[in-house]
C-alpha cells in the first residue's frame, strides 16, 4: 500500500506540474492573440467604477491569469497612467474572472466517467501539431491555446487518478487525516500558504476541484480552501509592488485588503449560518441543493459567487479603500526630483505583458519625438530673437533625450526576449534606429542653439528676410514632424506620400533660401560669419528633416507585418 501512496503523491506532483505548464502555456498565448484587444481594454480605463470591473473581468477572462493582471495594472499605477480608484476596480473584476479557470476544470469532471476530459484532452494534439508543423504566427499561437487548453484536462485527469487511490479502503488513515482538517480558518490558511507557494489561484482552485470530485474532501472543506487561495493570490501583486512607487505599493495593498475582507465577511456568514440551523446550512449544503450530483461545479460556482458578492459590498467602499491605504501607506517624505529624466511611459512591470509593453513602447517613443521637435522649435526661436529664457528648459530636455535614448534601448532589449508575436517582434527592432534618429535630432538642434549663441556674443544679427526664411523652414519641418508622427501612432501608411512631398518641399526650399543668402550677401545685407551660420542651420535643418523622415520609413517594416497578422487572426 505503501508503494500505492508512494506512486499516487508522484502522479499528483506531476499532475499539478503539467497544470502549471498548461496555465502558464495558454495564459501567454491568449496574451499574445489578444494583444491588441487588451491595449484597446485598458486604454478605455475611467472614472466608471463598474467599467473597470468589467475591463478587469474582461481581461482576466482573456489572459487566463489574475497575477498578470494585477501586475499590469501595478506597471500602469506606477507610470502614473492609471490612478489607485481605477486600478482598485480592475483589480476587483480580475478576482471575477479568475473563476473562469474553476469553471473550465469543472466542466472537465462532468458525468461519471469524466469523458468531456477525454474529448478536451485531445486539444493537445491539434494544438501540438499547429505549433510544430505551421509557420504562421498567428497559427502557431492559436495551437498553443488549444495545447495549453488541452494540456488543463490531461493534468485534470492525471490529478483525478491518482486522488482516487486515496478514496479506497487500503487509505482510511489518509481519508481520515483529511476529514479531520474541519476547521475553516486552518483551511484557509491551507489554502493561501499553498497558493503562495505555487502562485497561482487558478491551480490550487484546481486542485480543490478535482479533490472535492474524487470524494477526498468534502464541500465545505473545498470552499474554505479556495477561499484561502484569493488570499494568497496576492503574493503576485506584493511581489509586483515591492521597488515600485508608493502608489504601486499602495495598489497591492488594496489587493490584499480586499480579498482579505471578502474571506472575512464569509466566515463571519458561514459562522451565523451554522450556528442559526445548529449545524444544519453551510455554504456547501446550500450549493448542494442549488446544483444536485456535480460536486465540482458546486465548488466552481460558489468560486464565482464569492468573488462576484464581494465586488458588489466592496465596490461602494472604493474609495474609502483608496483613503485607507493612503494613510497606511503615506507618501514618501523624500520626493524625487520632478525635472529629472524619466521615462513616461514605460515601467518595469510591463515586461510580464509583452502586448501591453509594445504599446507603452510606441507612446514612449512618440514622447522623445515630441521632446526632439520641441527643442528644434525653441533652438531655432532662439536664432531667430537671440532671446535665451527658454535655455533651461532647452538643456534638461537635451538631457532627457540622451536619457531616453538609452533606456527605451535598455528596455527594447530586455522586451525583445519576452515572448513577442511577429508583428511586434517587427516593430521592437525597428525601434534602435528610431531613437537613434530622434537623439540625432536633438544634437543638430543643439548645434542650432550653439550658433544663437555665437550670434549673441558677436553682436551680430540676421536680416528680416533671413528671419523670415528660417521661421518658414521650422514651420516646414513642424509640419513634417505632425505627419510623421500621427503616421507612427495609428501606423498610417497613407501618409507617407504626403511626408515624402513635404520633404521634397523642404529640400527644395532649402536650396532656395540658401542661394537667397548668397545673394544678400553679396548686396552686403549679411555678414559673412552670420552667412556662415546661416548655411549650416539650413543643413542642420534638412538632415532633422531626413531624420524624421526615417523615422516614418520605419513604419512600413512593421505596419505590413501588423495587418497581415490582424488578416490572419481574423480568417482563424
Amino acid at each position: 500500500m505503501a508503494v500505492l501512496i508512494i506512486s499516487a503523491i508522484l502522479s499528483l506532483l506531476a499532475g499539478i506540474g503539467v497544470f502549471l505548464i498548461a496555465t502558464k502555456f495558454l495564459s501567454s498565448n491568449l496574451e499574445s492573440v489578444s494583444g491588441n484587444k487588451l491595449k484597446a481594454l485598458f486604454s478605455k480605463t475611467s472614472k466608471s467604477k463598474l467599467l473597470g470591473v468589467g475591463i478587469g473581468t474582461v481581461t482576466t477572462a482573456a489572459i487566463q491569469s489574475s497575477g498578470a493582471v494585477s501586475v499590469m495594472v501595478i506597471g500602469f499605477v506606477n507610470a502614473s497612467l492609471m490612478t489607485l480608484p481605477q486600478a482598485a476596480t480592475i483589480i476587483f473584476g480580475a478576482n471575477i474572472g479568475t473563476t473562469i479557470t474553476g469553471q473550465i476544470v469543472a466542466l472537465g469532471t462532468l458525468g461519471e466517467t469524466i469523458s468531456t476530459t477525454v474529448i478536451f484532452s485531445t486539444f493537445t494534439f491539434i494544438g501540438a501539431c499547429m505549433v510544430m508543423f505551421s509557420k504562421k504566427d498567428i497559427v502557431r499561437k492559436s495551437g498553443g491555446i488549444l495545447l495549453g487548453f488541452g494540456l488543463i484536462f490531461v493534468a485534470l485527469d492525471m490529478m483525478s487518478s491518482a486522488m482516487a487511490i486515496f478514496t479506497e479502503e487500503e487509505s482510511l488513515g489518509v481519508q481520515a487525516f483529511l476529514a479531520a482538517i474541519s476547521n475553516p480558518l486552518l483551511l484557509v490558511i491551507i489554502g493561501a500558504v499553498l497558493t503562495a507557494v505555487i502562485q497561482s489561484s487558478s491551480v490550487m482552485t484546481g486542485i480543490a476541484i478535482t479533490m472535492v470530485f474524487s470524494g477526498l474532501i468534502s464541500l465545505d472543506q473545498g470552499i474554505y480552501l479556495t477561499m484561502g487561495s484569493n488570499i494568497g493570490s496576492c503574493v503576485v501583486a506584493v511581489i509586483a509592488g515591492i521597488g515600485s512607487s508608493t502608489n504601486a505599493k499602495r495598489t497591492a495593498l488594496i489587493h490584499l485588503i480586499f480579498n482579505i475582507s471578502g474571506v472575512i465577511l464569509f466566515m463571519i456568514a458561514g459562522v451565523i449560518m451554522r450556528e442559526a440551523s445548529h449545524g444544519a446550512v453551510t455554504f456547501g449544503s446550500l450549493f448542494q441543493k442549488m446544483f444536485p450530483n456535480v460536486p465540482s461545479t458546486q465548488l466552481a460556482m460558489f468560486h464565482t459567487f464569492f468573488n462576484v458578492i464581494t465586488v458588489i459590498i466592496i465596490l461602494p467602499f472604493t474609495n474609502l479603500l483608496v483613503k485607507l491605504v493612503t494613510k497606511i501607506l503615506p507618501e514618501r517624505k523624500k520626493k524625487p526630483d520632478p525635472d529629472a529624466p524619466k521615462l513616461i511611459y514605460l515601467e518595469e512591470h510591463f515586461l510580464s505583458t509583452p502586448p501591453i509593453a509594445v504599446a507603452q513602447m510606441r507612446k514612449e517613443v512618440l514622447n522623445m519625438a515630441e521632446i526632439a521637435l520641441y527643442n528644434f522649435d525653441c533652438a531655432a526661436n532662439m536664432l531667430c530673437t537671440l532671446d535665451f529664457a527658454d535655455k533651461d528648459t532647452f538643456v534638461r530636455n537635451e538631457e532627457e533625450l540622451n536619457f531616453l535614448n538609452r533606456e527605451i534601448v535598455r528596455f527594447n532589449v530586455k522586451l525583445s526576449k519576452a515572448d513577442v508575436n511577429a508583428a511586434d517582434n517587427v516593430f521592437l527592432s525597428t525601434v534602435y534606429h528610431t531613437v537613434s534618429d530622434l537623439e540625432r535630432i536633438g544634437d543638430y538642434a543643439e548645434n542650432i542653439m550653439e550658433y544663437a549663441q555665437k550670434m549673441q556674443s558677436s553682436n551680430d544679427t540676421f536680416s528680416q528676410d533671413a528671419i523670415s526664411e528660417i521661421k518658414e523652414i521650422k514651420s516646414k519641418i513642424d509640419a513634417l514632424a505632425e505627419s510623421v508622427m500621427l503616421e507612427y501612432s495609428d501606423n498610417d501608411l497613407t501618409l507617407l506620400g504626403n511626408i515624402y512631398d513635404t520633404e521634397d518641399a523642404i529640400d527644395a526650399y532649402s536650396e532656395q533660401i540658401t542661394a537667397n543668402h548668397i545673394t544678400r550677401l553679396d548686396q552686403g545685407l549679411c555678414t559673412p560669419d552670420s552667412g556662415v551660420l546661416f548655411t549650416s542651420f539650413v543643413s542642420d535643418s534638412e538632415r532633422i528633416a531626413d531624420h524624421f523622415v526615417n523615422v516614418a520609413k520605419s513604419v512600413r517594416s512593421f505596419s505590413k507585418r501588423s495587418k497581415d497578422n490582424t488578416k490572419s487572426l481574423i480568417e482563424a
